[in-house]
This record gives structure tokens, sequence and C-alpha cells, in this order.
């Protein structure tokens, strides 16, 4: 499998509009984006605020609004803030902070998204995040070295979540090519290596406890697939949680045999793909060049994301 197939199935000259018509989608994957991008602006938008009002606070490099979100490594702070355990994986405070695990986010959620459910996206998401919680905070508290900052060190950002993601997709399919601009084609389960590699060697450079817990987030990508492909999803027990919303559309009868997660993610890229073909069509000879049928498809499409 190779990553052009999905990049090549939209026109080059609607870039702006597949864009547009990703984050109209009502899919994980986009919203994971929106909401990590309206936290960033919310951060930013507060921090404007606090400049030009001259606002003193009593953190010299932290915003009070980060404080209130980021994970602290101290154990007492973090009993006092428990939910910062979630926050801290959709909080940015630097525009290429954010712009490049959204970007590593996209792509690998798109590979992630051909062979495994939304679902499955969106708990790798958060359950990578909190493994890299996990090893952060455990990190600060028992190695002699962190003693000295646990108690001021925090932690943010997407970076756990996202990489259990890529790891995660990486170790379904390892043998899945993708083209790196100035490298050429690379197998998706070497790219996901160096990813972890370079982690674990930058752990003792400026930022230890994020690196730590991007290999936090690596390790929970890893093992689920690996428990996953050995027959045991242990996503199951949380999925009874959810609604079958996105298998069962308002006003649509139930069918006799509901499909399952893995099943509906196969219609839905069976269907993304033969829309896209008619996209192409389009782009290349014109809307009159479609066929009634394929105008139909179309119609229905439109109707579904609006």
């Amino acid at each position: 499998m190779n990553f052009d197939n999905i990049m090549n199935s939209y026109p080059s000259d609607s870039v702006f509009l597949s864009v547009k018509k990703f984050f109209r989608q009502r899919r994980i994957l986009p919203r994971l984006i929106l909401i990590n991008t309206a936290v960033f602006l919310l951060v930013y938008v507060v921090n404007l605020l606090y400049w030009l009002f001259q606002v003193k606070t009593d953190t010299a490099f932290l915003s009070p609004l980060t404080r209130l979100l980021a994970i602290p490594a101290d154990l007492k702070h973090l009993l006092i803030k428990p939910w910062t355990i979630f926050t801290y994986m959709f909080l940015h405070e630097g525009f290429f902070h954010l712009f490049f695990n959204m970007l590593v986010l996209f792509f690998g959620g798109q590979i992630f998204l051909q062979y495994l459910s939304s679902r499955k996206l969106l708990s790798t998401y958060i359950f990578g995040g909190l493994t890299g919680a996990f090893f952060y905070v455990l990190a600060y508290n028992i190695f002699p070295v962190f003693y000295g900052v646990a108690q001021v060190s925090v932690a943010l950002g997407a970076s756990a979540s996202v990489l259990a993601i890529l790891v995660a997709a990486a170790t379904y399919v390892p043998q899945y090519t993708v083209n790196l601009a100035l490298i050429g084609p690379v197998k998706l389960k070497y790219l996901a290596i160096v990813f972890v590699v370079l982690d674990f060697f930058s752990i003792q450079g400026n930022n230890p406890g994020g690196h730590i817990a991007h290999l936090g987030g690596a390790m929970w990508g890893f093992l689920y697939i690996y428990w996953y492909k050995n027959g045991t999803d242990i996503y199951s027990f949380f999925n009874r949680f959810y609604s079958d919303r996105m298998q069962v559309k308002p006003g649509h009868k139930k069918s006799a045999r509901t499909m399952t997660d893995d099943e509906y993610n196969r219609y839905r890229n069976e269907e993304q793909q033969l829309i896209d073909q008619i996209l192409d069509k389009i782009a290349k000879n014109g809307y009159k060049s479609l066929t009634n049928k394929e105008k139909e498809i179309l119609f229905k499409s439109g109707n579904k994301s609006s």
C-alpha cells in the first residue's frame, strides 16, 4: 500500500476544497485537529490579553491558563488538578509545536483509518496520551536527576497521543510505504522507529519529560496493536459506552445485521474512494462528463456532509 493513493485522489487544483471537505467531515480525525487548534488559539488570546493589560502572574515562563491545563510532575499538584491528565494532550503554546503534531496526526491518522475505525483512533489518542502522562509523572518521581525540578515541571502537547497513532498504524501495516520529500519511499515501520529512536536519544536534552512521555505514547500504540492482532481488543469494554450514531443515520432503519467497527470503516473508505474518483473526473473533464449515476452519488454525498 502507498500513501500516494490517499493524496492523489484529490485534484491538485482543488486543495482548498479538499481541506474544506476534510474539516467538514463529522469524523474523529478532523475534530481532534480542530480541538487542538481551538485550544491553541484560546491560550494565545488569553496570553495576549495578559500582555496587553500588563497583568502580572506568579509564573515567569507559563501563563496561568497553561498552568491550569498542563500536567504537573509533582504528585501533590496533580492531585489538586487531576483533569490535566486529559487536558495536557490538547494543549500547545508554540505554533510550530502545534503544526508539527497536527501534521503527523493528519498523515498518521489517515493511514490508521484505512484499516481501523474512528473509535479506535480516538481511543488510541486518549490512551496514548494517558500512557505518556503516566511515564512522565513516574519518571519525574523515581529518577533522582529530576528531584530538583519535579515541583515546577509540567508537560503539554499532543505528541504522545500522536505518536501512539503513528506507531499503532506502523505496527498494524509495517510494510505500508510513504513517499517523503527529498528522501523517497520509506516503509512506515522505519519511519516510526526513527521517531522512537530520536525521542530515546533526546532524553538528556532540553525537554526530557516530553521525550519520556512520547515514548509512553509509542509503547501504547505498539502494545494495543500487538494485543489486537492476537485477538484481544482492549477497547471493546469502552465501546459499549458509544452510541450507534456512526453506524445508523437518523431516519434510517437499522439493518438486520449491524456492521462492526472495521466493516463500517471499510465501507466508508470504499465510499470515499468512489467520491474522490468522481471529483477527479470533474477536475479533468468537467461536471457534464459525469453519468447520471455518478451525479446521484455525488448529490447524496453532499447531503450527508451538510
